[in-house]
Parts: structure tokens; sequence; C-alpha cells
């Protein structure tokens, strides 16, 4: 039954705060009270079975929860002051709580990190380690940094609602970046038992269709919405039957979603003549690039290096650095990979990121270098949560050490 929970929670964690909010005007009261929904569904569904929609269920005792809670005066004299409920704004998102959450997140009076953070934290319901991996920061910082944001929108009365379109662009860029990291993060799942997060890539989809639908002439929105189709098109190739994940070159591509892939080729093409090379856009043209090889022997790596280029002039990030030194040694070869690879050994933004000892570490195998490999793979296991991965980890790990 507890498999039942925590399912709701990726499904439905989302809905069911955004509503709560609506409802409270109080962040850190809807969160209270969302999630003492989950643990009386904890409780209840082993004795009278799972609802036939849990979501409903959950929010419906957790705006119970909550109007108990404001019926005590001082709770009320509390909520009072906090969140603004504007029901003026008209537009597409009006009637999507999860919308109206992530601007409210987002709005410019948070400095760009927090945005990302408490969106993360409220809209995805991830918790406060996994928002903290994803950024790669200590989660006690993090902790702190969603505290204070969440202090700030009930200070400032930050209004709950999606912008009026003369405001959309300058709150746009926090938002685009938080459907990204949401993405990214359900991509490749920080913690858990599973590779994929399906749930929050599917909600950073539908995050990116709602805002295509809200803004359909942004060259950037179009840009980030193609990135998302154009990886995820991979989604039932990525890992084999007993979880163990696949790498680009053991996919079959024959399952990919061709459907996916020419609609995120086609927003692609919007985006380039609408905008030129953006930081999404690049990003897209590469994974358009992948997508569109009819095999990994194929590859162009001298283009997908060359976009790695623009990339890094337009968006300046340790990460990028990484993929574009793996993406020269796949071109010229493990040895060039690895002197790429060299000068990020001394980045402190990536101290902590398992994908450069691994990418160190299979250079090193494939140059036949094992006592080193080893060591980089172990290294790797070490600072990996993911139980795929660090299987997948263990193996290469075995491989080398024989």
């Amino acid at each position: 039954m507890s498999e039942a929970v925590a399912e709701a929670h990726r499904r439905d964690w989302a809905r069911v705060l955004a509503a709560t909010v609506r409802l409270t005007r109080d962040l850190d009261l809807a969160e209270e009270c969302v999630q003492d929904a989950y643990a009386q569904a904890l409780r209840s569904w082993p004795v009278d079975g799972v609802p036939a929609r849990p979501g409903a269920w959950l929010t419906t005792v957790a705006r119970n929860r909550a109007l108990d809670v404001l019926r005590r005066e001082t709770a009320l004299r509390r909520a009072l002051p906090l969140l603004v409920t504007d029901t003026a704004t008209p537009g597409p998102g009006e009637d999507d709580d999860r919308l109206r959450l992530v601007f409210t997140c987002c709005h410019p009076a948070l400095s760009r990190e927090a945005q990302v953070a408490l969106t993360l934290r409220l809209v995805c319901g991830l918790s406060t380690a996994e928002v903290a991996r994803a950024f790669l920061v200590p989660e006690p910082t993090m902790a702190a940094r969603v505290t204070r944001a969440k202090r700030k929108i009930s200070a400032a009365r930050i209004p709950y609602r999606v912008p009026s379109p003369d405001e959309l662009p300058e709150r746009l860029g926090a938002v685009l970046d938080v459907v990204h990291l949401v993405f990214t993060t359900g991509h490749a799942a920080p913690v858990g038992e599973r590779l994929v997060r399906q749930d929050l890539v599917d909600g950073a989809i539908g995050l990116g269709r709602m805002l295509r639908l809200l803004l359909p002439h942004d060259a950037e929105v179009a840009a980030l919405l193609a990135l998302m189709l154009l990886i995820d098109a991979r989604r039932d190739t990525r890992s084999a039957p007993d979880g163990r994940p696949l790498l680009l070159s053991e996919q079959d591509r024959a399952r990919w979603d061709t459907r996916q892939i020419r609609e995120g080729a086609d927003l692609l093409a919007f985006a380039l003549r609408r905008g030129g090379p953006t930081r999404y856009a690049v990003e897209a043209a590469i994974a358009a690039v992948h997508a569109e090889s009819p095999s990994w022997e194929a590859t162009d790596w001298p283009q997908i290096v060359a976009l790695y280029d623009v990339l890094l002039d337009l968006w300046p990030s340790p990460v990028v650095a990484l993929n574009r030194a793996v993406a020269v040694g796949l071109r010229d070869g493990p040895a060039a990979g690895l002197a790429e690879l060299a000068p990020l050994l001394d980045e402190p933004a990536l101290a902590g990121y398992a994908y450069l000892s691994a990418a160190r570490a299979d250079f090193l195998r494939r140059l036949g270098r094992l006592p080193e490999a080893a060591a980089a793979y172990e290294e790797a296991l070490a600072l990996t949560g993911n139980d795929a991965e660090r299987a997948f980890l263990a193996g290469r790990l075995a491989e080398v050490s024989r």
C-alpha cells in the first residue's frame, strides 16, 4: 500500500499542493496540510483501500485540514497578510493551479537560484536532498535557501497567479530554467531505484506545452519544448529489461518515437527562425543530431563539438564543459577526451558530480589503464545515489578489476 501512496506522491503532489495553496495563501501551511494528507493515506488506504481518484482524495483531506487550521483565530491572522490570489488575470493558465504555483515561485523578487529551488521543492515535491543534488550544493545550504524564499514570498505578499501579458517577458527566463531543471532531474533521477522519474519528465513537458499555448510566438519556449521532446523520444530504450541503463550506443533506434522527433525538429526550426542560436535552441540542436543519426557509428561528432563550442559561449557552465570534453573524446579518441577532462578536476562545482568521475573512468578503461579506471569507477559509485546507475557502475568496476 505504501507503493500506492508513493505513486500518488509522484503523480499528484503538485496538483494537491497548488489547490491547497489557493485556499490557504500560505506556502508553509499548505505544505504541512498536504504532508498530513499523505500521512493519513498511509494509515487509511491499507484499511479502506486505495480510492478511485487518489489525487482528489488527497486534495480533499489536505483542504479540510487547512480549513480546520484557518478556523482558528491565530492561524487566520497569520495567513491573511500572505499570498494574495489575483483572479482578475485572464489567460490559458488561469485554470491550472500548477502553472500559478510555478509563476509564484518564480517571482522576480526572488533570486534565480531560489526560484528554481523553490519550484522543485513545492511544484515537483522533491526532497531537499534531491534539490541540493540537482544544484550541486550541500543539503543544509539548500534547506536554508528554500526557507528564505518562502519567507520572502510571505513578506512581499507575492500574488498567486499567472502574470499578465505585459509581465510575462521578464518572468519567463526563470520559469524556463525551472521547467528544464525539472526535466533533467526526472530524466536522470539523482536518487532512487529507477533511472528515470517519468512523472517529472511528463510534468516538465506538460508545463512546456502550457507555456507554448501561453506564448506561441516565443522562440525560447519552442526551443525548450523541442529539447525535451527530442530527448524524451528515447524513453523506451534507455533501460534494459532488468533496469540496467543502456548507453546511446546500445539503444535500439528503431524504437525511438519518430513522432516526437518530428515535432521537436519542427519546433527547433521555428525557434531558430525567430530567435537564432539561444541556449535551449543549441541544446535542442545537439539532441537533434543524436535523434536524426541512423546509428551510433554515424553520429556527427564534429558537429556536436562545434555546437558545444557555441553553447559554452552562450552559457558558460562546468557541466557544458564536461559534456563537450566527452564529445571531443568520442570525436578524437579517449586520450583526447581525458586531456579535455583534466582541467575540470579542479572545478569546485563538479567536486561531487558523479558523471565527471564516470567519464574519466570510461576513457581510462578504453585506454587500457585499468587500475586507474577502477579507482575512478569507485569514486563515481561513491557519488551516485541512483540504484540503477550504481548497478551499471558496479558492473563496469567488476569488469576492469578482473
